[in-house]
C-alpha cells in the first residue's frame, strides 16, 4: 500500500439494442465482466491468519521496487532539491494578515521562491488546491538527495510499513532512514501565527552552516504545510471557502484540503507531526485527557508525545514572555494538567488522524495570545502586531523543540513506528498504558486505558447471496470501499463465494483483512465504536461516527475465523455498478446520494419520472439513452420494473437556510439550491420558482417583518413544502401553524450513532437502521394527519457517542427510546417533513442523506 492506484476504470460500455442506447449488463464478479483491478501483489494468494508465516513481507518487497510511491506529484527519478518556481498571486490588500504584520497569503510564493534560491535544502511541492482555487504549499527541508538517494530513502519508507518485521531487523534503516516531520499551519485560518513561523525556521535552516544543523537536515525530511487553509487566512474566517472546519474534516474528508494533507500522510508518512493553532493562555501542548482513541497503539504515541511536549513546554516558556506585564501563562500540558475536556477520542482532528498513518508524536499547539474574531476588531493595529509577534515565536519554539526531539529520538521513533505496523500487519495485541508499559509519564491511571478488540475482518457484500446477506447499497459500498483506499487501507476482493464468521457471502464481495499495517484506521471507520457516556461528563466534539453505520453500505463485523484458502484478489479501486437493463421500463433505487444526484440529473433534463411507493424512482423506457448518461456519470443501476409509479417527481428547487456542511450535501445530491436567512426573507426574497424551504439554521420565524411573513404564507399555502431540522425548523413549523406535533430537545451536548426503525414508504423506505444526532431531537403529541417517519430504538438507542440524561433526568437516550424522531404530514396546502435526527452533519452520515433528498422529492410542488 501507499503506492499510486490508477483511476477506476470505465466499465459501462454502450451498444445499440433494438434502436435504443443501452448498457452493455456488467455484473460485478461475473466470469464475463470481471471488473476487479488486477492486485499489486500476492496475486491470488489465500487471505489467512498464518499468511505472515507464509512471507507475505517478501511479496510485498519484491513490489517495492516497481512500485514506489510518486507522492502528490509524479516525483520519481528526481532527487532533492527539487526546486519550482512558484506564481504569485495578485496582491490583495484585503487579506486580513495584514494588519496582524503577518504574510499575506500573496506574499508566500515570493518566500517560497527566494527560499529555494538560498542554496540546496529547500523544496515546494503544490499539494494541491483549496476549495476556493488557492495552491497549497508543502515545503521539504533536507540535505540534498541523488535521485538514487531519494529511491532507497522511498523503498525504506515503503519496508516500513509494508514489511515491518523485517525493516525492523533492517541495520540500513537504523542507519541511515531520514525521519519524517510534518509541521501543519494555519489549519484553522484565522490562527494565523503558524505559516510566519514555519517561513522563519524554513529560512533558518536553509542558511545554517552549523554542524548541528548539517547533521539535523542529513537525518531527517522536515515538511511544512505552510498554510493548510489558504482561503480563511485571507479572509479571517476559521473555515475554508466552502464553510468547512478543516480540523473536523478528517473522518470524511469532505474537502480537499483535508484530502491534500491525508495524501501528505500517506507519501511522507511522518513519525512526528505538531499541529499550530491558537488560541489559549497558556500554550496548550498536547497529548490529551482521557478518553484516548481506542484504536491507537497508544503506550507508543503516549511515551513519545509527552516526551516530546516536555521539550516543547520548556522552549515555550523559555521564551521569557511569562512575565506579567506581556499578559502570557505558563504552558499547559493537558494529560498532565487537566482531569478532561481535550480528549483525542474523533479522528477527526490532524494530530488524531495521523497517528493512524504511523506517527508516534503528535499534538496539537494553542499559542496564547488571541488575535482573531472581536479582537480583531476591537484591539488597535499596535496591540494586535505585538501579540501576533509573540504568537509567532512561540510557535517557532515549539517547531524547533519538534525537530530536535525527532533529531535526538530518531532511532526509537522509527522502531516504534515500525512497531505499530508489525502490530496491525500480525494481528498483535495492543499493549494497555501503565506505568510499567510507558515509563516516565507520570499520572497514568485506569481512566487512561482504552483498547479494543480488533475483529478478524470486515466484509462488505457483494449483491446477493441465497440464505446468505446480501448488500444494501452497491452506490455505498462503492464509496465506501473506494474511500478506505485512499485512506490506504487494504480491501481485497473475493473470486468465488465463500463462508465466513457463519454466513455465506457472494464472489465479488469486499474483505478487509485487519491483519494488516494500519488497522487501528480500518477499524476506526468501519467499527461501530462505543458508548462512553459513562466515562466522562464532556466531550470536545463527537463522539460516535461510524462509517459502517453511517455510509449506507452492508458492512459485517467477522470477529473470528479462517480466511486461509480464501482466494482474493487486492483492488486498488471499487468496482463500477452503473448498469442500465436493456428492455422495460426502469427503477432507480433512491438509497444512496449518488441516486438522488442522478434523479436530479434526470429531472433537469426534463425526464418524466415518477416516485415510487416505497421511494424509489420510475423512469420510462423511452428515456433509457438519459438513464445511460445519468449511470455513466453517477455510477448507480437502473433496474427493469414493471410497476408504473405514483405521483410525478419535480425539479425541486430549494430555499434553504442550512448549516455549511448541509448545503455542501445538498449540492451533492444535485439540489438546486438558494441560500436563505431571517435577513434575505426580511429584504423582499422572492418565492417565485421555489418549491420546498429546508430549514435547520439562520432562520428564525419570530425574527420576520410582516412583509417576509406574508411571503412566507404565500409560499406555504399555495403548495410550497417545508423539510425542517432540529430545534430551528420545529420552530418554523410552529411558527407557520403546520404540524400539530411538540418538538422535545434532548440533551444539547449529545451526539453519536443512534439505532431507528423505520415505517417504510417514500423517505424512509429501505433506509439504515441506523442515524447520527448531534443535540437530538424527537416528537410527541402528535396530531391527526401526522405520520411517524422513523422512531428512536427502543431500549437504549444509542450505539455510540456521548449522550447523558440532563440533571432533571429528562433529555436523556431513556427518554428518546421509542419516540418518533422523523415526522411528516400536510397541514394548510403544504407537505412537511420533521427530522430530530442530524442527517446531512458535516456532509458526513452519507447513507442517511437520502432521507432529507426524499423529502424535498415529496414535497416539492
Amino acid at each position: 500500500m501507499g503506492m499510486s492506484r490508477p483511476s477506476r476504470p470505465v466499465l459501462l460500455t454502450t451498444a445499440a439494442t433494438a434502436g435504443a442506447l443501452v448498457l452493455t449488463a456488467l455484473v460485478p464478479g461475473s466470469a464475463t465482466a470481471d471488473p476487479t483491478p488486477r492486485p499489486v501483489t500476492r496475486e491470488g494468494s489465500p487471505l489467512g491468519a498464518d499468511r505472515a508465516a507464509k512471507a507475505p513481507e517478501a511479496a510485498a518487497e519484491r513490489a517495492l521496487g516497481s512500485a514506489l510511491s510518486p507522492g502528490l506529484i509524479d516525483d520519481r527519478g528526481r532527487g532533492y532539491p527539487r526546486e519550482r518556481k512558484l506564481d504569485a498571486p495578485p496582491e490583495n490588500p484585503a487579506d486580513k494578515s495584514i494588519k496582524l504584520g503577518l504574510t499575506p497569503y500573496h506574499g508566500i510564493a515570493p518566500k517560497l521562491n527566494e527560499l529555494q534560491r538560498l542554496g540546496d535544502r529547500v523544496s515546494v511541492e503544490i499539494a494541491g488546491r483549496s476549495a476556493g482555487g488557492h495552491p497549497l504549499y508543502l515545503v521539504t527541508v533536507t540535505a540534498p538527495e541523488s535521485a538514487r538517494e531519494t529511491a532507497r530513502q522511498e523503498r525504506m519508507r515503503e519496508r516500513i510499513e509494508n514489511a515491518p518485521s523485517a525493516a525492523a531487523k533492517d541495520k540500513a534503516i537504523k542507519a541511515s532512514y531520514k525521519t519524517p516531520v510534518l509541521i501543519n499551519n494555519n489549519i484553522h485560518g484565522n490562527e494565523w501565527e503558524g505559516t510566519d513561523a514555519a517561513l522563519k525556521l524554513i529560512e533558518r535552516l536553509a542558511r545554517a552552516k552549523d554542524k548541528k544543523s548539517r547533521s539535523l537536515l542529513a537525518h531527517n525530511r522536515l515538511y511544512f504545510n505552510i498554510t493548510a487553509n489558504p482561503d480563511g487566512r485571507i479572509a479571517g474566517t476559521r473555515a475554508n471557502a466552502n464553510g468547512f472546519d478543516l480540523n473536523r474534516d478528517f473522518i470524511t474528508a469532505s474537502q480537499p484540503e483535508a484530502r491534500a494533507i491525508r495524501e501528505i500522510a500517506v507519501a511522507k508518512q511522518p513519525a512526528v507531526m505538531i499541529d499550530l493553532h491558537g488560541y489559549v493562555n497558556g500554550t496548550l501542548i498536547e497529548p490529551t485527557t482521557p478518553p484516548h482513541g481506542e484504536n491507537y497503539e497508544y503506550d507508543l504515541f503516549l511515551k513519545n508525545s509527552y516526551a516530546n511536549a516536555l521539550g516543547m513546554e520548556a522552549a515555550v516558556n523559555g521564551r521569557g514572555y511569562t512575565r506579567e506585564k506581556d499578559g502570557v501563562k505558563p504552558a499547559v500540558i493537558p494529560f498532565r494538567d487537566q482531569e478532561e475536556g481535550w480528549d483525542d477520542w474523533p479522528p477527526i482532528f490532524t494530530p488524531q488522524y495521523l497517528p493512524f498513518h504511523g506517527a508516534v508524536a503528535t499534538h496539537t499547539i494553542e499559542f496564547p495570545m488571541q488575535v482573531n474574531n472581536a479582537v480583531y476588531e476591537s484591539q488597535p493595529v499596535a496591540e494586535l502586531r505585538r501579540r501576533a509577534a509573540i504568537n509567532v515565536d512561540i510557535a517557532g519554539a515549539a517547531m524547533r523543540a519538534s525537530v530536535h526531539f525527532a533529531e535526538r529520538r530518531r532511532t526509537s521513533l522509527i522502531a516504534d513506528q515500525i512497531e505499530v505496523f508489525r502490530r496491525g500487519a500480525t494481528g498483535a495485541k495492543q499493549v494497555p498504558v501503565s506505568a510499567e508499559t510507558v515509563p516516565g509519564v507520570p499520572g497514568i491511571g485506569p481512566e487512561d486505558v482504552y483498547t479494543t478488540n480488533f475483529p478478524r475482518a470486515y466484509v462488505i457484500p457483494a449483491g446477493s447471496s441465497p440464505g446468505g446477506r446480501g448488500q444494501r447499497s452497491a452506490p455505498a459500498a462503492a464509496r465506501l470501499v473506494d474511500h478506505l483506499l485512499a485512506n490506504d487501507v487494504r480491501v481485497e476482493r473475493a473470486a468465488h463465494r465463500f463462508r465466513l464468521g457463519g454466513k455465506t457471502y457472494p464472489k465479488g464481495s469486499y474483505v478487509v483483512d485487519m491483519h494488516q499495517p494500519k488497522r487501528g484506521l480500518a477499524n476506526v471507520m468501519l467499527a461501530d465504536g462505543r458508548d462512553i457516556s459513562g466515562k466522562v461528563s464532556t466531550m470536545y466534539d463527537i463522539s460516535g461516527w461510524s462509517l459502517g453505520r453511517l455510509w449506507g453500505a452492508s458492512v459485517d463485523s467477522v470477529k473470528r475465523g479462517d480466511l486461509d484458502g480464501l482466494r482474493t484478489r487486492e483492488v486498488r479501486a471499487a468496482a463500477r455498478v452503473g448498469y442500465v437493463a436493456p428492455r422495460g421500463d426502469l427503477r432507480l433505487r433512491l438509497d444512496d446520494p449518488r441516486e438522488i444526484a442522478a434523479v436530479n440529473h434526470l429531472l433537469a433534463e426534463g425526464v418524466s419520472v415518477r416516485g415510487g411507493r416505497d421511494g424509489s424512482a420510475i423512469v420510462p423506457s423511452s428515456a433509457r439513452r438519459a438513464a445511460v448518461v445519468a449511470a455513466r456519470k453517477y455510477d448507480v443501476a437502473f433496474d427493469a420494473t414493471k410497476a408504473k409509479g405514483g405521483a410525478a417527481l419535480h425539479r425541486t428547487r430549494v430555499a434553504a437556510a442550512v448549516t455549511p456542511g448541509e448545503l455542501f450535501a445538498l449540492r451533492e445530491m444535485n439540489f438546486d439550491v438558494v441560500p436563505v436567512s431571517t435577513a434575505v426573507l426580511n429584504s423582499g426574497f422572492d418565492w417565485k420558482g421555489t418549491d420546498a424551504l429546508l430549514v435547520s439554521a439562520g432562520l428564525d420565524h419570530g425574527g420576520l417583518n410582516a412583509a417576509a411573513k406574508a411571503g412566507l404564507e404565500r409560499f406555504l399555502t399555495r403548495g410550497g413544502g417545508l423539510v425542517g431540522r432540529g430545534a430551528a425548523g420545529a420552530a418554523m413549523n410552529t411558527g407557520a401553524k403546520l404540524l400539530a406535533v411538540q418538538p422535545v430537545e434532548g440533551n444539547g451536548d449529545a451526539n453519536g450513532v443512534v439505532r431507528v426503525a423505520n415505517a417504510g414508504g417514500t423517505v424512509t423506505g429501505g433506509a439504515p437502521d441506523h442515524s447520527f444526532v448531534y443535540s437530538p431531537m424527537w416528537f410527541t403529541g402528535l396530531g391527526s394527519g401526522v405520520r411517524v417517519e422513523q422512531r428512536y430504538g427502543t431500549g437504549n438507542p444509542l450505539v455510540s457517542g456521548h449522550w447523558r440524561a440532563l440533571e432533571d433526568g429528562g433529555g436523556g437516550p431513556a427518554s428518546a427510546a421509542g419516540r418518533a424522531s422523523v415526522v411528516s404530514g400536510a397541514a394548510r396546502g403544504a407537505d412537511v417533513v420533521l427530522f430530530g435526527t442530524e442527517p446531512l452533519f458535516r456532509d458526513h452520515p452519507k447513507g442517511v442523506f437520502p432521507q432529507v433528498g426524499r423529502a424535498l422529492l415529496k414535497v416539492g410542488r
